[in-house]
């Protein structure tokens, strides 16, 4: 079997990747799990040195990783060089601070010495989606590698040569051979890859849908998981915002990696009164986005990463014009070759429509009219999501007693949301569960190893002698 690597903008065959076979997969498989048992005894400074060098990688050859990206998934190759930039900057971020991040910490119960230890799983299966086919796994492989563990990494099937590409790096980093491998297998080889042995632990970022399957999967073996999933993000304006602001970032918030992110705002939910200006101003930033060769320095707005995926995108589109709403700007497929949405303004929104009720993965945004916040806040939590939010206001401190009323991982107050390789990263309710990044990101994987030691013969502190267990 093989997998191919597609231009989404001209639908061009680039590249015919062959299959791993079982052989391989078992083979690399061992290779990473023998590795794990030395790479955990190699120190913070031989691990950071490493990583740091990784970085150096990253961004010497920016243009070639960038150039992979926007060829096989469509993304302009100014975000792509951006993406391999905060790649860089994540492993610069976890070699500088993981030693700090993983010190035992020392807790007083009444005997010699009591600490909680943070010691690496083993080998850990990343499980990666192909819209941001660098990002999403450094994201993981960073701490992952600074905690001790080793990682094999089943990527998109649409992506083959970023997951290539990110293997050469590690190994031209100077990284031990087996420390982390690419495997190129389908979906369908994903759940012998969990239930294998060797595996200690899975990280997804994906789909809610494919998340239910891993995590049933990884269930049944007893395997910890990660789960970064689906989102339908909130983008809450209230009548004190700064509109001419919040429109200027909701069209990046909505069309940034052409739509295509988890974390994008989708569902623009607008306190009545000043809804018709923020449409206006939300309609002339989103129609002054430039939409093209997602190669040229001037493109904001490229294809769709898939067929398949626009398809999708039609039909959300079409059925909630159909129930009502209607398009301000866009609206439909971009004729010609490759697999382009004009960007669209979905205005009339209403609750039942797909625009609202699914994740539209695409550049198309839905404007809710609300009475007043309270209502805002009602509808942005009226979804089965609960990634990410953002919520604009000129008061800070009413934006603060707000946001500790949305159901989401992350809030951001006059801002975009955007994940930071210094802040956590996650989800609740269907957007998964876990974190990624900070100090909370590398502890995800770690054994949390209670250690109590006694100078003599063993004694129970009064206090814990109280409990049955």
């Amino acid at each position: 079997m093989v997998m191919q690597s597609i231009n989404p903008a001209t639908e061009e065959i680039l590249q015919t990747f062959q299959e791993h076979t079982k052989d391989q997969i078992d083979s690399a498989l061992q290779q990473v799990y023998d590795r794990q048992k030395q790479w955990r005894t190699t120190s913070f400074g031989e691990r950071s040195a490493l990583l740091k060098k990784l970085a150096g990688v990253l961004r010497a050859d920016k243009a070639k990783f960038a150039g992979i990206i926007t060829s096989e998934m469509g993304k302009p190759i100014i975000e792509a060089e951006a993406e391999i930039e905060k790649c860089a900057f994540n492993c610069d971020f976890y070699a500088d601070n993981a030693k700090r991040f993983l010190t035992p910490e020392h807790v007083d119960i009444g005997v010699t010495e009591s600490y909680v230890a943070f010691e690496p799983l083993g080998v850990v299966l990343a499980i990666m989606p192909w819209n941001f086919p660098f990002w999403q796994v450094v994201r993981f492989l960073a701490p992952a590698l600074m905690a001790g563990n080793t990682s094999v990494l089943k990527h998109a099937s649409n992506v083959p040569g970023s997951a290539l590409a990110i293997e050469e790096a590690v190994k031209r980093a100077g990284f031990p051979d087996g420390v982390f491998r690419a495997l190129l297998v389908p979906g369908s080889g994903v759940e012998p890859l969990i239930g294998d042995p060797r595996v200690a632990a899975i990280t997804l970022t994906g789909s809610s849908e494919v998340g239910e399957k891993v995590a049933s999967t990884a269930g049944r073996h007893l395997k910890k998981q990660v789960l970064e999933l689906g989102g339908s993000d909130p983008f809450i304006v209230l009548a004190d915002a700064d509109l001419e602001g919040a429109a200027k970032t909701a069209a990046r918030a909505r069309n940034q990696n052409s739509g295509q992110s988890c974390i994008a705002s989708k569902r623009f939910i607008v306190e009545e009164k000043v809804a018709d200006r923020f449409v206006e101003l939300f309609a002339a930033a989103v129609k002054s986005l430039h939409v093209g060769d997602p190669s040229a320095r001037d493109t904001n707005v490229g294809p769709l990463a898939r067929g398949d995926l626009r398809e999708t995108l039609v039909t959300q589109v079409d059925a909630s014009l159909r129930q009502g709403a209607h398009a301000i700007i866009g609206g439909k497929s971009v004729d010609g070759p490759g697999y382009f949405y004009a960007p669209t303004v979905l205005d009339g929104v209403t609750l039942d429509m797909p625009a609202f009720r699914e994740e539209t993965f695409g550049p198309v945004a839905a404007v809710v009219r609300a009475r007043d916040a309270d209502e805002a806040v009602t509808l942005a939590n009226d979804t089965e999501y609960g990634l990410g939010a953002a919520l604009w206001s000129s008061d800070l401190e009413r934006a603060k007693q707000l946001a500790r009323r949305i159901e989401a991982g992350a809030v951001f107050i006059n801002g975009m949301v955007a994940s930071d390789p210094r802040m956590p990263f996650g989800g609740v309710k269907r957007s998964g569960y876990g974190r990624e990044l900070g100090a909370f990101g590398i502890r995800e994987f770690t054994n949390i190893q209670t250690v109590v030691a006694n100078a003599t013969s063993a004694t129970v502190s009064p206090r814990a002698a109280t409990a049955a267990e």
